[in-house]
């Protein structure tokens, strides 16, 4: 150990053998493990090493420990008498001990676990944690696991510390001091490292989703695995980017090496990167050892909501295991089946919903591959019609303000449980949509005759143009999707009697449901719906609709646009109508077809513009127009 002289001298009593300290443990008493790639392996390895050759020292020891990504020996069957495992959240190396009935999961709300400890609900015994070297003045530091270890060693009757030369020192709450532990142990050894998983297709596609809702100067909370990582990745474009995060990833310090992080825009802990524990790799262990940028605060503060909502512009992007189509969601257990745990994130998300601009995101595969017993394997859809029995409910309806797949952005915030539907099913793998929708219907989350055009490709998402027209306003200009509904309901209930009748040639005024389905049920080659959509305030406004039909006798397309009152005289009508246009070229259409109120000078003169040979028509009023491309 890297201590002076003088600090092995006062603490003496400290040092002793692995035999007198492990001798300590009572029986049925609990011993409490470090977090994560902080767990002490040394530490773990040595225990059971006593254990095998004492097997009668003692008998029924609760082994408390929130994730565990190394030793886990504890949790074996042949160790059953001698430990009993108890997770607040269930790791990939104990999932199978938790199912089959050999260890136990406590559902708790990270943030609430030091006070299960502070209130003795569940009394520490024994707890064995990984520290830093000492200082001259004896302080040593949790590096890079504080999290609830800090509250364990605050409460445990005895406090083993494993000393690693390799655990960095990080600024923060996680320095204890020598008088702070009764036993320790030198034991150089790398750290544990968290090994991203595989960055698939679908992941870098939710990436990119994810990150067109991320605005320059957000504070960032990013859950762990291949998807928030590739989230991550998609930000370096960013700038002004915060973090209040539990974890502290790869992903994240790379936002910070770009520049893209810099904390310069948060309202709490200005200028400082706020995390819980870190899961990553030597490098970011390397980066963040004794940087005064960082500071790792018990989680306890990271993850209580209302220090979280503190943050304005605060996004909180987390991952599920299955979302329903009410907008409930489950991280911890397939079905029946424990899976991982609650953790922090309904903490973040909830902390995000409340914060002044916040924004709680859930981003998601749309498919999983599921093994049965035989090795046979299955696509299901992760985007269900209610979650499977026995799944545990780890967000409620009220705390997702986004889900994202790789199929786009559905939002749920402020919308009934039909329109939620909606949005969740156009998110969904192509593959299921159409079950969706007749399994909605079935249970009457949807309309009864709600229709659904399976057109075989998926939203065209590279369609979408961002135009800035007079005043500059900025509009976007998309394909139509299957959630768009009441937006267009809202959009033709805003028109006037004299737009309405130059639109449709008609005195009629409603717009029900039946009619709305024929510009939401396209398939984008026959048919094609565009809107484009301003933002009032936090909400979407559809500005304006083209559309074209195709005539498959004439090789040819029947078009129309409308413009909203409040919209017009912009230049909205004419982007919408060079899209149509450069669509239905690309397409290989011959022209349009088009039919106005002779005394529409305006959209005549509109189609006027269009680089082709116009053939006009009078009768009774009505202008019919054949529009030729030129090539």
């Amino acid at each position: 150990m890297a201590a002076s002289t003088e600090l092995k001298r006062m603490y003496m009593e400290r040092f002793a053998s692995e035999e007198f300290i492990f001798g300590h443990i009572r029986r049925g008493g609990r011993i409490f493990i470090g977090t994560g790639c902080a767990e002490p392996q040394y530490l773990v390895s040595a225990l059971v090493r006593y254990v095998e050759s004492h097997p009668k020292a003692f008998f029924d020891a609760e082994v408390l420990h929130v994730w565990t990504l190394g030793v886990a020996a504890y949790a074996q069957e042949k160790f059953k008498h001698v430990f009993r495992h108890n997770s607040f959240f269930v790791g990939p190396d104990t999932r199978s001990a938790v199912n089959s009935g050999l260890a136990d999961y406590t559902p708790v709300f990270l943030s609430q676990v030091p006070r299960l400890f502070y209130q003795r609900l569940v009394p520490i015994d024994i707890a064995l944690i990984q520290t830093s070297p000492p200082d001259r003045h004896g302080y040593m530091s949790l590096g890079i696991g504080v999290d609830i270890v800090k509250a364990a060693v605050e409460t445990a009757r005895i406090v083993i510390a494993q000393v690693n030369a390799n655990m960095p020192r990080v600024h923060g709450d996680g320095f204890i001091h020598l008088k702070d532990v009764n036993f320790i142990i030198s034991a150089d050894e790398p750290l544990l490292e968290y090994k991203q998983e595989h960055d698939h297709a679908a992941a870098q596609m939710i990436g990119q989703n994810v990150a067109k809702l991320i605005e320059d100067g957000d504070t960032l909370q990013v859950g762990y695995g291949g998807i928030p990582n590739a989230v991550a990745a998609h930000l370096k474009g960013k700038k002004y980017l915060g973090i209040h995060s539990e974890l502290l990833s790869d992903g994240l310090v790379e936002l910070i090496r770009c520049g893209a992080v810099d904390n310069s825009r948060k309202t709490t802990n200005h200028g400082k990167t706020i995390a819980s524990f870190c899961m990553g790799s030597k490098d970011t262990y390397a980066f963040i050892n004794d940087n005064p940028a960082f500071e790792f605060r018990t989680i306890d503060y990271t993850n209580d909501p209302m220090t979280i909502a503190a943050h304005e512009n605060m996004a909180a992007i987390n991952t599920a295991l299955e979302i329903d189509l009410t907008g409930q969601s489950s991280a911890e257990s397939l079905g029946k089946t424990f899976y991982s745990g609650i953790g922090g994130q309904a903490d973040f998300m909830r902390g995000a919903v409340l914060a002044k601009g916040g924004k709680a995101i859930l981003a998601i595969d749309s498919t999983a591959v599921v093994r049965a017993a035989d090795g046979t394997q299955t696509t299901v859809s992760r985007i269900v019609p209610f979650l499977h029995e026995g799944a545990g409910v780890t967000l409620n309806r009220g705390d997702v303000h986004y889900v994202v797949t790789e199929f786009g952005i559905a939002c749920l915030h402020g919308k009934n449980i039909r329109e939620r539907a909606m949005e969740l099913i156009s998110i969904a793998h192509p593959d299921f949509r159409e079950r969706l929708i007749e399994e909605a219907k079935a249970v009457n989350l949807i309309y009864k005759d709600q229709k659904f055009t399976q057109c075989g490709v998926h939203y065209p998402e590279e369609l979408e143009i961002y135009k800035t027209v007079k005043n500059n306003v900025e509009i976007l200009i998309r394909p139509v999707r299957i959630a768009d509904e009441p937006l267009l309901k809202d959009f033709f209930y805003s028109l006037s009697d004299d737009t309405l009748y130059k639109r449709f040639i008609s005195v009629r005024k409603d717009m029900p449901h039946e009619r709305l389905q024929e510009f939401i049920s396209i398939d984008y080659v026959n048919k094609m719906v565009l809107v484009a959509v301003v933002k009032e305030g936090e909400r979407d406004i559809a500005a304006g609709i083209g559309q074209y039909s195709v005539l498959s006798d004439m090789h040819a397309a029947e078009a129309a646009f409308v413009v909203s009152d409040a919209y017009q005289g912009m230049g909205i009508g004419r982007q919408l109508l060079n899209c149509l246009t450069l669509m239905a070229r690309k397409r290989g259409l011959l022209g349009f077809t088009a039919e106005a109120l002779s005394s529409n000078h305006a959209m005549i003169a509109l189609f006027d513009s269009i680089d082709a040979d116009i053939t006009k028509t009078q009768e009774d009023g009505l202008t019919s127009l054949k529009i030729t491309f030129r090539r």
